[in-house]
């Protein structure tokens, strides 16, 4: 991490990741035929309401076409660049496959230009390969997972997050996922090798407002301070408590500070084994 001297209040406890001792520099970084420009939607869904709030403005940044899917297998390529994505937290790579394809991939801890890795059933299981969870030790650390074979990675793709191979039980593979739920995951699915780069993200501190704009983050006010009509938790004389037994969200649904919000029908409650453990890192819960 990158410090600063406290010349003023925002420097004071600013850091900033020292991407110099990361990333590689070149002038056709990135690669334009892999990048696309994308509008800001500022929160708001395809008829103008805000669904996500506390979002808008910012820098403008182009997008990365990033391949979640690894379609191509059997190919050995090579790491020709690591560089840096304002969409996402963690490393991507630019990546050169045998056949003469380039593609942009998720970056694995570790990771440095000329390093070499695989999309394979019979890879072997070291960092950046990827395989089939059946073929995966138990005990060995994953990112990129699959939830359904072929639809591409959708959990533990954040900077340094990543997952745990438990157990192999009748064709299913049990993984502990960052969140600490352990949860049955067919075995045919696939996942890569390791863990995301970047692992220093979780310990950036902003220092100042302005860094925040920057990346496109509004401020945020308590539902206590607005009125009835914008917050459930809002309205009354002065310091007024929220009224309800439950904390609630803007809509009126209850919060995640240690109270359960999942559908008691999920589909996939069957695959569960262990429910996640609020805590420290969670929404709330223990101290």
């Amino acid at each position: 991490m990158k410090k600063y001297k406290p010349t003023s209040a925002g420097r004071r406890g600013m850091t900033v990741v020292s991407y110099k001792d990361v990333l590689t520099t070149g002038k056709n970084e990135p690669l334009k035929s892999l990048t696309k420009g994308r509008r800001s939607t500022g929160g708001r869904n395809s008829t103008g309401r805000i669904t996500m709030h506390y979002r808008g403005g910012g820098n403008k940044r182009t997008y990365r076409e990033v391949d979640f899917t690894y379609n191509k297998k059997d190919i050995p390529a090579v790491v020709e660049s690591i560089e840096y994505d304002p969409y996402r937290s963690g490393f991507i790579a630019l990546v050169l496959y045998k056949d003469g394809e380039r593609r942009y991939v998720l970056a694995p801890k570790g990771f440095v230009k000329g390093d070499e890795f695989i999309v394979s059933e019979a890879a072997k299981p070291k960092v950046g390969n990827r395989l089939t969870l059946a073929h995966i030790p138990v005990g060995t650390f994953i990112f990129n997972l699959e939830l359904k074979p072929g639809a591409g990675a959708r959990i533990a793709r954040s900077a340094g997050n990543n997952a745990e191979v438990v157990a192999h039980d009748a064709g299913y593979t049990l993984v502990k996922l960052p969140s600490s739920e352990i949860r049955k995951i067919i075995s045919t699915a696939w996942a890569t090798i390791g863990g995301v780069s970047n692992d220093e993200h979780r310990l950036v501190t902003l220092g100042k407002a302005g860094r925040a704009r920057h990346r496109g983050l509004r401020p945020k006010n308590r539902g206590t301070a607005r009125n009835a009509v914008d917050h459930p938790h809002g309205g009354g004389e002065g310091r007024a408590p929220r009224g309800h037994k439950r904390s609630r969200t803007m809509q009126g649904r209850p919060t995640g500070k240690g109270q359960k919000t999942r559908r008691p029908k999920k589909y996939s409650n069957t695959l569960i084994v262990n429910r996640r453990k609020p805590g420290k890192l969670m929404a709330g819960g223990g101290r």
